[in-house]
């Protein structure tokens, strides 16, 4: 590998579409060339969620733009890339494949290397491109697909210690601002009406009572809609009550969070760090239970950037970066996965199908 390796992210594996130039400095340390996300948000506004459909066209029409907005921002020619490094899984398989197959026809017109990234691996490995976190260390990754505990031991090597067996965090928070009549996406909603309210609302903490770091929200989320049901006025939720739903809930996640993080931190062993990346982690009641813990365990607190949090592609060069100095490409046949585990070897906790596990 040269002193100075650049390489491409393209990202579209949800309702984002990404590009990012990074390098890797003689020192080992990532710099961050630019950072380009467009984002899908109000195409999506009024139908409460991400339809898959409508989010692959945008990335088609959105790719190339992308791509040479990032490559502008950096002041790069392709001649200056080591590699490409594209989205390849899990997500919409729409995104996936726009993103795949545009990756891998600049790869053969740039004559560069291709590399396919697993999603989850650029979040859990963001640590290393923000901070130069060593291994091992412990990951939540926590978005609004995904929920897991994960002992990161190398950039290809992860170990799955406990996750969501239901709903993730980032799903719950949109599906209780859609049920509040708030605006999507509902983290942020939550969190702002959040500030208007108090956590006074008794709501359960599922699973606290069993031992591990599994974790559940689906009950959580279902015990907020008989609240609001039970606190209706004429057909209307009172906005007091509305705020002190979102308070009441954010706290809930928040404990769960915490307390099944300490469980994983006993089950994790010597790690260097315990870091949160994912999208729920940009949320500051989550981001601040979560460092009180890593204070009082005597252990850095890592959370990426808000920029970083949620999806992007630098994270996704970055990853490719760590394949890369291992050695690592992809050849034409790569192909986009909508299920990808990071861990092979866990059992699934969502189930499986023709597919592959889910999680």
């Amino acid at each position: 590998m040269t002193p100075r390796t650049t390489i491409l992210g393209i990202e579209s594996s949800c309702d984002d579409t990404g590009a990012a130039l990074v390098r890797v400095c003689a020192d080992g340390r990532g710099e961050i060339l630019s950072n380009v996300v467009s984002s899908q948000t109000e195409l999506h506004r009024d139908f409460g969620g991400v339809v898959p459909e409508i989010a692959a066209r945008a990335h088609v029409e959105k790719l190339d733009l992308s791509v040479e907005k990032a490559m502008s921002d950096a002041g790069l020619a392709p001649q200056d890339l080591a590699a490409i490094a594209v989205t390849a899984g899990p997500g919409l398989i729409g995104g996936l494949m726009a993103g795949v197959s545009f990756a891998k026809a600049l790869a053969v017109a740039w004559d560069v290397p291709i590399l396919g990234i697993n999603h989850l691996a650029g979040h859990a490995l963001t640590p290393r491109l923000t901070d130069a976190v060593s291994f091992p260390y412990l990951m939540l990754l926590v978005s609004g697909g995904h929920c897991q505990f994960l002992r990161v031991e190398g950039p290809t090597r992860f170990t799955r210690l406990g996750g969501t067996i239901d709903d993730a965090p980032g799903e719950a928070f949109d599906k209780i601002a859609k049920a509040l009549a708030l605006p999507q996406p509902g983290g942020p909603q939550v969190e702002a009406g959040a500030r208007d309210g108090q956590a006074t609302i008794p709501l359960p903490r599922p699973l606290l009572d069993r031992a591990g770091c599994d974790m559940s929200f689906s009950g959580l989320k279902t015990a907020v809609l008989r609240a609001r049901d039970a606190a209706l006025v004429d057909g209307a939720l009172p906005r007091t009550v509305r705020a002190d739903l979102c308070a009441s809930f954010q706290a809930a996640v928040a404990d769960i969070l915490a307390r099944k993080s300490q469980a994983a931190l006993d089950m994790a062993g010597d790690v260097t760090a315990f870091a949160v990346a994912g999208g729920v982690a940009a949320n500051g009641a989550i981001r601040a239970a979560l460092s009180d813990l890593a204070q009082a365990r005597n252990l850095p607190f890592v959370a990426p950037p808000l920029a970083l949090c949620t999806d992007n592609a630098a994270m996704i060069a970055w990853a490719g970066i760590e394949r890369f100095r291992l050695g690592q490409s992809d050849g034409p046949d790569l192909g986009a996965r909508p299920r990808w585990p990071l861990d092979q070897d866990a059992a699934p906790m969502l189930g499986s199908g023709k597919r592959g596990a889910k999680a």
